[in-house]
């Protein structure tokens, strides 16, 4: 057998070798994937810092007082496997009578990651009220951005909640 031949053989059975290794390495990862996505627990539905929602902001202030405001931890109601921190008794009972209405949309996590499909933190002070819902959102520049194209946003957002909690 000539050097050409030998050679030629040799490539076509590495060939060979590399085709099975990555077909049975697709196959293996096809077969693992469905639990490998069980295994892994999905993010809390709502975003909570400690157990805490929305950083111990009163969710209600936003819609009534025009800015965060700081709940505290003796109006506390659990909502949803996080607890809600509330500045007075009576947001606490607005809360209570309207959860939906005064809980931020998409569990208090970024509404402008939502959009992109992503996941992402909060802080207090980047919120946005738009049509009697609240937003929060990672940064106040991150905010900026959301808000360039709200009702855009807000559709691209719904289309990947709750599902994004599981990626």
């Amino acid at each position: 057998m000539s050097q050409n031949a030998r050679h030629l053989i040799c490539q076509r059975h590495r060939f060979e070798i590399a085709t099975m290794l990555n077909r049975r390495n697709f196959l293996i990862a096809a077969a693992v994937t469905p639990f490998a996505t069980r295994a892994f627990a999905a993010r809390p539905e709502q975003f909570a810092t400690n157990g805490v929602a929305i950083h111990g902001i009163d969710p209600v202030g936003y819609f009534t007082q025009g800015a965060p405001i700081e709940g505290d931890a003796a109006f506390a109601l659990d909502w949803r496997g996080a607890t809600w921190h509330f500045a007075s008794i009576e947001t606490r009972s607005a809360f209570e009578m309207h959860p939906e209405k005064y809980a931020p949309q998409y569990g208090g996590y970024c509404a402008y990651a939502m959009a992109q499909g992503a996941v992402a933190t909060t802080v207090p002070e980047a919120w946005t009220i738009y049509e009697d819902r609240l937003y929060l959102n990672f940064s106040t520049g991150v905010r900026g951005l959301w808000r360039q194209d709200i009702p855009g946003n807000v559709s691209k957002a719904d289309g990947y909640w709750p599902d994004a909690l599981n990626t």
